[in-house]
């Protein structure tokens, strides 16, 4: 965390000036605003955080509840989510409150007296070392909690606008605010009168029944899969002896439970497995009484007993999967030249089982995807040729998470007699386990994501998916940090540039690359830099040198790795790092020796990777990306 740059902070580093926006920003909600969040979800919210970092930008989130969510119905916090929340500063916290999965316990029929289960096998959550990151349980009440401080401490100090419930809106591609939204106030003294406001742009987190998704004319399509699961979180006096690890629990009467225990030490959620349902149900089987979801609880837990003495939330379900045909509110046949306008993320465009811990973990990343291209086009950076994109990329995601969902469903759901190998479900769930915990995510070459043509040159960065950190010694103050971890959700891209094997004092292909970044009018620093901001407010320079940090001089350093930032023009010195002994970065994450560029997104997705010499394949991939300032 840097401060004091600008001056001395004798307060929480945490807050940042207020500015842009954030000057003065009014209470009400305005008649115009540049982006109209819909629904304060996970992905909402976190569009919303996004956003709050660009002090020219006006955004609201209205939430038609009248204050804050209290109490969540996720909370399976995958690994993938956890390193975003590091990029939004309260990843540490949120994992000191949490409750971690380390491992997850298969229950199944006791051969010698099937109408019993017993313990089959354990297997580690994590076992390749996915993430440094944990598996996290938590209360979604609190991710949003810590969202929105965020969005408050932010330069734009935004808050939501809750008692709002959004109608309706229609586009005129011809206005400045080319979208009008229709709200009605959900609570207080104008409880009822309508209200517009209008937008350059609406996001719809709103949830499966989203009525922007209507608004637009997108349809969800999918399948049921006629099985109920009732869910609870409650309190409970059990003998049941792994009550504190997260079990998947097939009985021999042919019902099944998903156990997951939650933060604070006693309470606990459990997916209850309710059976087939009729095609005539119409819906009857959501009204299921809590007692019979208890009452079938203990049986499938046999010889086990469950004695709740408090239920903090229910609920009844079917499994479905269901994904909208497009994610914005261009149709086919649309002109290439047209913007969207309308977008929309999470269950508004994608839903599917809770097993899979999946839902929340997803609808974030689409939050974040659309919250820094927005920002980007908005703040001028970018064309909005930027936000077409969103769709593209989001869509493909959201159809390989239903695919995986229905294959994990169905097994949870199947009885143990009916699969070949009775350890098919561990296995399974050990060896798709990247998936679940959120590195799957692969965007295929677009204007953001290049070619892998020079892939060779840093095999641990796959381009396209995410930036997998790793430790290094940063020179300054012989701190290791992990690298990944300064990647903040501030807007900015980040280059790394990995050195080749010349002492940094030496002439090198390195040097050769930093001169022509701080010297070349074909530079992305020179061409993009808006005038009167810091060098470093549109890209984030660090290099990694293969030396140990002794043999690194800071003052041989090249000044694009030690630029001068803030009113006083001080040195940021936390931009060079070393190798750390016995844990090279060169070697785990696979980088040429001859040095590599590892182009990374504000989101932590890696862009490109190119060799030091390939100065204009740089320059040509941000040219239709960003706008010269």
């Amino acid at each position: 965390m840097q401060f004091h740059h600008n001056g001395y902070v004798s307060g929480n580093p945490l807050t940042q000036p207020p500015a842009g926006v954030g000057i003065d920003r009014p209470e009400e909600l305005p008649d115009e605003v540049d982006v109209l969040i819909v629904g304060s979800g996970p992905a909402g919210m976190i569009a919303a955080a996004q956003l709050s970092q660009f002090p020219g930008v006006t955004t609201r989130i209205v939430e038609r509840r009248p204050g804050r969510l209290e109490i969540g119905q996720a909370d399976g916090i995958q690994a993938r989510s956890v390193e975003t929340f590091q990029a939004f500063g309260f990843a540490k916290r949120i994992s000191e409150e949490a409750y971690h999965i380390t491992e997850t316990a298969f229950w199944k029929p006791n051969p010698e007296d099937p109408s019993k289960i017993y313990r089959a096998a354990r297997t580690a959550d994590d076992p390749h070392g996915i993430s440094e990151f944990p598996h996290l349980i938590v209360n979604q009440a609190r991710v949003l909690d810590y969202f929105a401080e965020f969005m408050h401490n932010a330069p734009t100090r935004m808050t939501p606008d809750y008692g709002y419930e959004f109608r309706t809106l229609s586009v005129d591609d011809e206005a400045e605010y080319p979208v009008t939204v229709t709200l009605v106030h959900t609570s207080g003294e104008l409880e009822g009168q309508e209200r517009i406001v209008k937008a350059k742009y609406v996001v719809g987190s709103d949830g499966a029944r989203s009525k922007v998704r209507e608004s637009i004319g997108c349809t969800m399509s999918g399948d049921k899969a006629n099985h109920a699961w009732g869910v609870m979180d409650v309190l409970a006096v059990t003998d049941f002896p792994d009550i504190r690890t997260k079990c998947a629990i097939q009985s021999g009467n042919g019902g099944s439970i998903l156990h997951i225990p939650r933060e604070g030490g006693s309470l606990f959620r459990m997916y209850v497995d309710l059976g087939e349902v009729a095609h005539n149900d119409n819906g009857n089987v959501r009204h299921t009484p809590l007692d019979e979801i208890i009452e079938k609880a203990n049986q499938i837990l046999h010889p086990y007993t469950l004695d709740v003495k408090s239920v903090a939330w229910h609920s009844v379900y079917e499994v479905g999967h269901r994904l909208t045909d497009r994610f914005d509110n261009l149709k086919d046949g649309d002109s290439e030249d047209r913007t969207p306008r309308v977008f929309i993320t999470g269950d508004a465009c994608h839903t599917h089982s809770a097993k899979a811990g999946q839902g929340m973990n997803v609808s974030m990343q689409d939050g974040f995807n659309i919250g820094w291209k927005l920002g980007h086009v908005l703040d001028g950076r970018s064309p909005a040729e930027l936000l077409r994109t969103y769709s593209a990329e989001r869509q493909v995601i959201a159809k390989n998470l239903i695919d995986f969902d229905k294959q994990w469903s169905t097994l949870m759901a199947a009885k143990p007699e009916e699969m070949a190998d009775p350890a098919e479900l561990e296995r399974f769930y050990v060896q798709t386990a990247e998936f679940p915990a959120g590195f799957m995510t692969e965007y295929k070459p677009s204007m953001l994501i290049g070619e892998a043509t020079h892939q060779e040159l840093a095999t641990g960065f796959p381009v396209g998916k995410r930036f997998k950190s790793s430790p290094a010694l940063r020179v300054c103050d012989a701190n290791p940090v992990q690298l990944g971890h300064h990647h903040r959700a501030d807007g900015r891209w980040r280059l790394y540039a990995f050195a080749d094997a010349a002492a940094p004092q030496e002439a090198s292909a390195l040097r050769e690359w930093a001169a022509w970044l701080t010297e070349s009018p074909e530079s992305p620093l020179l061409k993009y830099t808006p005038a009167g901001t810091d060098i470093d407010s549109m890209f984030d320079v660090k290099v990694v040198y293969q030396q140990d940090y002794t043999d690194v001089d800071l003052g041989q350093v090249p000044e694009a790795f030690m630029p001068r930032t803030g009113v006083f023009g001080t040195i940021d010195y936390e931009k060079v790092y070393a190798t750390l002994e016995g844990d090279d970065i060169f070697e785990k994450r696979g980088i040429s020796r001859d040095g590599a560029i590892v182009v990374v997104r504000p989101d932590q997705y890696v862009a490109n990777v190119l060799p030091l010499g390939a100065r204009e394949e740089l320059s040509n991939f941000f040219a239709p990306i960003l706008i010269e300032r």
